[in-house]
């Protein structure tokens, strides 16, 4: 029997609760009759259920034409009315804010009742527009979606222009990250233009104005005013800002966060990190381990804590003074405020940055971890596939991470087989130093990079998870092959100019500095065509490929390995039975550390030779790595989609689009 029928059946019986559940299953399930989806969508309505299904049946039936009258009365009745009183005082407070601000020049507010375009709540934060004059509705809004949509400070050589800003989010972000004048001494207003008064006046029904106006730092420009831009200051309005020195940098000021995420092991963050480095607009320091800066902060705090009085500051540079003392009197320091100061009293983060420049500069964290593990937790029941990672709980728990209101997150990739294979290179050559030296306390044993990879879905971002809300996925190969494409791109997704300091790399100030001993400098292309075919071998390249097949189709690598074929389990198991090459390496590391390995559970190794327990270890070591493997590609045999704790299903992160005319060379593939 169909959902609808039974949902019918339900509500004729009078069992209401199990006539809500059949209607919402039968909306999401699809494929309604439209008369079925309004009957379903004002049952829904009526018994209370989620109010946002029959919202969302009710606008798709008016936009497709159909019961037009029927459900614009609905969605007026149930979803605009009752709100219609918060929308009107939260415009009328708005208006009278406005009417007394010194830099608005227009003041003929439009009545309540005349504003052209009627804000229908979606939640607390997003509306859809209605338009009366037109009988149509617009985009789905939400002006607290935490993204920044466009590259605000391209150009910094005059002040801040901006049209049509209407998001929440992105007003604070532009008050937040604009100097105020007095700060930069020069005047350094940002310009707000509106095209459209009335579309202005609308908005103010959904915004909160009042932190915005505080400083006195936004000039509002409607139509044709925006011919007054830049204003003299000095002349119109007797304030000389060239009499104010320039003012440091704040801890609290700084306020965004660029974010180089660690999707992989060899994802080649130390480049994106050396790119980075240098920009006048960015407080920047190499990547580091996540441990090291957790570690960072905590000497931190101890030293903090020992401070009672300004005049226990120890005396060290006039910089690193100043930052000890502010952050001293700061009232509730928080993590975040500890890092931000940690930056700014290292001059080596601070070297190239711009003391006058109009905007503050964004933080630049790059923490990372010696591995990043996922875990594929499956509901058979439900055919729901939910992945995990301690490590990114770790960073996505951080307090850290929680005080920066923006973040810009920038996701380095590189192709999945050829990143495995200079891992397992890495490692072994990690290895083979930690066993001839006598000092070294921990011997390296090599893992199953290749489970590891497949099992690894981090480029799969949560909509509902913030750090990756504003996010990007750089390929590795298009910033070492198309560097003024990636990295012009890059600037405008982090809402920066771009400068000279991304044309080459550098860490703090050097030029083309050797991230790790032999690894290529700079520009030098041969990480992108070096696939290290001595580390990892044909059947594991293709075990990857096959299962990151939506991988390479999302972020435009062609296949190399993978021929095509269908594949099942039979083909998963002749693959794993020849991992000979990552297998090689395994199991000369398990010979070799001892200590590293677990003994069976039941098994006794008290009355067997010394010789021959190494022997047992191994091998059970490999059976349990072939015994993984064949579970993972069991397991993803059943399909590539994943969802989060919410059965949402996880995305793609969005791909660095490049500008086809900068390109230099054709696109890797």
């Amino acid at each position: 029997m169909q959902a609808m029928e039974i949902a019918r059946r339900m509500a004729e019986l009078g069992q209401a609760d199990d006539a809500l559940q059949a209607y919402t299953l039968a909306v999401h399930e699809g494929g309604l009759a439209p008369q079925e989806e309004l009957e379903a969508a004002v049952y829904i309505l009526q018994a209370g259920g989620s109010y946002q299904v029959p919202y969302t049946c009710f606008l798709n039936l008016y936009r497709r034409g159909l019961y037009q009258e029927e459900t614009l009365a609905l969605l007026t009745g149930a979803f605009y009315e009752p709100n219609v009183k918060q929308l009107k005082n939260r415009y009328e407070r708005n208006v009278k804010l406005l009417k007394r601000y010194p830099y608005l020049f227009r003041k003929d507010f439009l009545p309540f009742e005349e504003l052209p375009i009627q804000f229908y709540p979606y939640s607390d934060d997003s509306y859809i527009p209605f338009f009366p004059s037109r009988r149509e509705f617009g985009e789905f809004t939400d002006i607290k979606r935490p993204v920044i949509s466009r590259n605000f400070f391209k150009d910094l050589e005059k002040p801040i222009l901006a049209a049509d800003v209407y998001s929440q989010y992105e007003l604070e972000y532009l008050r937040d990250n604009v100097r105020r004048s007095d700060y930069v001494g020069r005047e350094n207003h940002l310009y707000l233009h509106y095209t459209d008064w009335g579309a202005f006046c609308s908005y103010l029904q959904c915004l909160n104005v009042r932190p915005l106006l505080e400083e006195e730092k936004i000039v509002f420009l409607i139509g044709d005013e925006v011919a007054q831009y830049p204003i003299d200051f000095k002349e119109r309005f007797g304030m000389d800002y060239s009499q104010y020195p320039v003012k440091p940098v704040g801890i609290r000021e700084v306020t965004r966060m660029i974010w180089l995420s660690q999707l992989q092991s060899h994802n080649c963050i130390n480049f994106f990190a050396e790119i980075l480095d240098g920009h006048p607009n960015i407080l920047s320091a190499p990547a580091q381990m996540f441990d090291k800066v957790e570690e960072g902060l905590n000497t931190w705090k101890e030293n903090v804590k020992k401070v009672h009085s300004t005049a226990q500051i120890a005396k060290s540079t006039e910089t690193v003074n100043r930052i000890q003392r502010e952050l001293y009197l700061l009232k509730d320091q928080t993590d975040k405020d500890i890092l931000v100061a940690g930056y700014l009293g290292d001059e080596r983060c601070t070297m190239a940055t711009d003391p006058a420049s109009r905007i503050v500069p964004a933080l630049l964290l790059s923490p990372h971890f010696g591995y990043i593990g996922y875990q594929i937790l499956v509901d058979p029941k439900q055919n729901l596939t939910i992945l995990y990672s301690r490590e990114y709980e770790k960073i996505r728990n951080s307090p850290i991470f929680k005080n920066f209101k923006y973040i810009k997150s920038v996701a380095p990739f590189r192709r999945p087989t050829t990143s495995s294979a200079a891992c397992v290179r890495y490692m072994w050559k990690n290895a083979l130093a930690s066993w001839e030296d006598p000092e070294e306390e921990e011997q390296k044993l090599i893992g199953d990079d290749v489970n590891s990879r497949v099992l690894n879905r981090s480029y799969l971002i949560d909509w509902q998870d913030r750090l990756f809300q504003d996010s990007v996925l750089a390929r590795f190969e298009d910033g070492k092959l198309n560097p003024k494409a990636t990295f012009t791109a890059l600037a405008e997704f982090l809402d920066l100019p771009y400068t000279e300091s991304l044309t080459y790399c550098s860490m703090f100030g050097e030029r083309d500095p050797e991230s790790l001993k032999g690894d290529a400098r700079g520009f030098d292309p041969r990480a992108v065509y070096e696939t290290y075919p001595d580390f990892l071998g044909d059947s594991e390249r293709y075990f990857m490929e096959y299962f990151m097949r939506d991988t390479y189709e999302a972020y435009g690598y062609d296949f190399q390995y993978y021929d095509g074929q269908p594949v099942d389990e039979a083909r998963v198991e002749e693959l794993c039975n020849h991992f000979d090459t990552i297998d090689h390496y395994i199991e000369a590391s398990a010979k070799k550390v001892k200590a590293k390995l677990e003994v069976p559970e039941g098994i006794d190794l008290s009355d067997i030779p010394e010789e021959d327990v190494q022997k047992i270890l191994s091998e059970r070591l490999m059976e349990l790595n072939r015994e993984n493997r064949l579970k993972t590609g069991k397991t993803l045999l059943r399909g590539l989609h994943f969802i989060n704790n919410h059965a949402q299903e996880l995305h793609m992160m969005p791909l660095l689009k490049l500008d086809p005319a900068l390109l230099e060379q054709p696109l890797y593939h």
